[in-house]
């Protein structure tokens, strides 16, 4: 019987009419392939996944392929997003298998001890593209599984001892510098696009955490080369295909180099990252451009991504009725009888062509700019774009009509971090309040609800909190309550940062100075993960390292310091070879090497001078800076010790800055704080 109607995930819900007797990964399923000396088949995918729902059409809904992986196995269904320490373990394990090569949906054969033996991707129900059919794979594990048992034994014994090697030999090397720093960036430089934008060919990601560091490089060293490229890929990309030009937020990567034809399912932990991007790199340049854009995200992770108590669902499908693409793509005929007079303009500006550019249909970008396609209707660029808002409109208002894409609506504690942590710097840069206002239902959600008894969970929906939080939930939530108190200058929010990295300390801590993924506390499996590179997300270690040293900043507490440093200096051989997959961990060396600027404010918050002071602290890019504040003079402070002793200047609100609780002179005015912080 399939066993996965009690669960809550929306990818294995999707499983749970399936014929296959499916069990969640956990103690029921492990034990009875141990009574029964059965191997285990473990297939791991998640929501948004195209070809996870190909292998579910063609094999987990075929009755007779159903039928052989009942006899043959115990069957195991895992949502990655959920579960990524089994996703990285297995993972892992199945790269080893087949020389690097990865991917989703994942199917590896277990032996009933839960040791891998076997394993590799998609296999197809008939045999095609050169590979054997599932059926055929069925069989012969199985077969190798009962007749090559002692040789089945000794790969699954060599491999996990390999996977367990590989976690703990980190090595560390004393190497946090800015050499390192510009060594990574010229190394990154060299597999820039320079045409399109981006790093290296099809298929082409985002990579949000490169541009954030090119974001940080330009910044220490004034290099403009570093801005160019970062400034170049956003524009692209937001002209692209891979941006929803209706309705706003990005698709997960586009499957060619130029970013038109995107793989179209929406992922929360994109559309978080590249709003913060997008809002660092209006504050660097200037141009409304990259505002507009991320304002854009931040309304369509609002209006469609955010449930009723506040948090925010985790991704949107790439397929509707089947087909994948449907809701985003449109014929030339359609926009003629949506827009009538305005067609044209349409057609015109987004690249619409009788033929199309995705099987027949068209994928909206924009191939031109636009004072070009001003010029060619005959009209200016301001009036262009006061009908390209009518546009955009009428196009979102029948685009509603269509079927919607899936969503997958759990609410993942790490993703929500990473949204919370960039819409609450948003709202104090941009002094939105419906902003503000949703940052502080996200962040009363996440406290109330996903945490217990203080320690997150890493899932909720339909009011429930399940799993142990994994390193990168607490990480991202702790910076993410950073950043909603200086939205908000309330220190219980402080407080629950700080408690979030002291229980990283106690529960996460690795022998060797580093930080396992998984908890003290957690399941035991085969391998304690530990994964240190920076992929679709952050890492949990370099999101870890940024908030160690803004609360090192904060409380002047050496030992978030060393713990950052300690676990940065594992890290940074792999920096420097393959920076690309360190971005998020190269920040962190960044505010390192650069310092961090400590700002003590004293007076009535909403003060107009306080107003002031606070509007000139967030119109510039300033990545390694934190802002506390205490709205009366202050003794002894305990819970946030750089406001210690901090008292008002004349009876005006005071700026006091500091380096390593080393301050100057404290300054009332912004001409006087713009000549301390420069």
């Amino acid at each position: 019987m399939n066993q996965l109607q009690h669960e809550t995930s929306p990818y294995l819900l999707q499983h749970v009419d399936n014929p296959v007797e499916w069990y969640p990964w956990g103690e029921a399923a492990l034990s009875r392939a141990r009574a029964e000396d059965k191997p285990i088949l473990l297939s791991v995918g998640y929501s948004a996944c195209h070809w996870c729902h190909v292998m579910a059409h063609e094999s987990f809904e075929h009755a007779p392929t159903a039928e052989l992986m009942n006899k043959l196995f115990i069957n195991i269904k895992v949502d990655r997003e959920e579960r990524p320490d089994i996703d990285d373990i297995y993972m892992q394990a199945v790269q080893a298998m087949t020389g690097g090569r990865g991917g989703w949906p994942m199917t590896v054969f277990l032996l009933p001890d839960g040791r891998p033996f076997y394993g590799g991707t998609y296999y197809p129900r008939e045999p095609r593209y050169g590979m054997p059919s599932f059926r055929q794979v069925l069989e012969a594990v199985h077969d190798a599984f009962s007749k090559r048992r002692d040789q089945v034994e000794q790969a699954a014994s060599q491999l996990t001892s390999a996977l367990q090697r590989a976690v703990l030999n980190i090595g560390s090397h004393n190497d946090l510098s800015a050499e390192l720093l510009d060594a990574a960036f010229d190394k990154l430089a060299r597999h820039f696009d320079k045409t399109h934008g981006g790093f290296g060919g099809a298929p082409k990601f985002p990579q949000p955490m490169n541009l954030a560091f090119l974001l940080r490089v330009h910044r220490r060293t004034g290099d403009a080369r570093p801005l160019h490229m970062a400034l170049h890929t956003l524009r692209k990309m937001a002209r692209g295909g891979i941006y929803d030009q209706v309705g706003g937020g990005f698709h997960r990567y586009s499957v060619d180099a130029v970013w038109l034809v995107p793989h179209f399912e929406k992922m929360l932990y994109d559309n978080a990252q590249l709003s913060r991007v997008y809002l660092h790199a209006w504050q660097v340049s200037g141009d409304p451009f990259f505002k507009r854009i991320a304002q854009e995200i931040y309304d369509y992770i609002l209006r469609e991504m955010t449930a009723p108590e506040g948090g925010f669902y985790s991704a949107t499908d790439a397929d509707s009725e089947g087909e994948e693409g449907k809701f985003f793509v449109w014929r030339a005929d359609e926009l003629r009888a949506t827009l009538g007079d305005d067609a044209e303009i349409a057609i015109e500006y987004f690249g619409v062509t009788e033929r199309g550019n995705f099987e027949g249909h068209n994928i909206l970008y924009i191939p031109n700019e636009d004072e070009v396609v001003a010029q060619r209707l005959g009209v200016t660029v301001d009036a262009l774009h006061e009908r390209l808002k009518v546009i955009k409109d009428k196009l979102f208002a029948v685009r509603s009509q269509r079927v919607h894409p899936g969503l997958d609506d759990k609410v993942l504690a790490g993703w929500n971090g990473l949204m919370l942590a960039s819409l609450a710097e948003a709202a104090r840069t941009l002094g939105h309040a419906d902003y503000k206002d949703a940052a502080l239902r996200a962040a009363v959600f996440l406290r109330d609800h996903l945490l217990v008894d203080g320690r997150p969970r890493r899932t909720y929906k339909a009011g429930q909190a399940r799993i142990n939080g994994y390193l990168e939930d607490y990480a991202a939530l702790s910076e993410a309550f950073l950043q909603v108190y200086q939205l908000t200058f309330d220190k219980s929010w402080f407080m629950l940062a700080r408690s979030l990295v002291d229980q990283t300390l106690t529960h996460f801590a690795a022998p060797d100075g580093g930080f396992f993924d998984t908890s003290d506390d957690h399941e035991t499996l085969i391998v304690r993960p530990r994964s240190l590179e920076d992929n679709a997300i952050p890492s949990g270690t370099s999101l870890l390292c940024k908030s160690l040293v803004l609360l090192s900043a904060y409380t002047g507490d050496e030992k978030y310091d060393a713990a950052a440093r300690a676990a940065l200096n594992q890290l940074t051989a792999a920096m420097r070879e393959y920076p690309q997959a360190f971005g998020e961990a190269l920040g962190a060396v960044d505010a390192l090497v650069s310092g961090i600027d400590e700002v003590a404010l004293v007076g009535d918050p909403n003060a107009p001078a306080m107003r002031a002071l606070l509007d000139y602290l967030v119109s510039e890019y300033r990545p390694n800076m934190v802002i506390a504040l205490s709205p009366s003079n202050v003794n002894s402070e305990a819970s946030i010790p750089l406001l210690s002793y901090r008292t008002q200047r004349d009876g005006q609100p005071t700026a006091y800055v500091c380096r390593h609780f080393a301050c100057k002179t404290p300054v009332t005015t912004i001409d006087a704080l713009r000549e301390q912080l420069e």
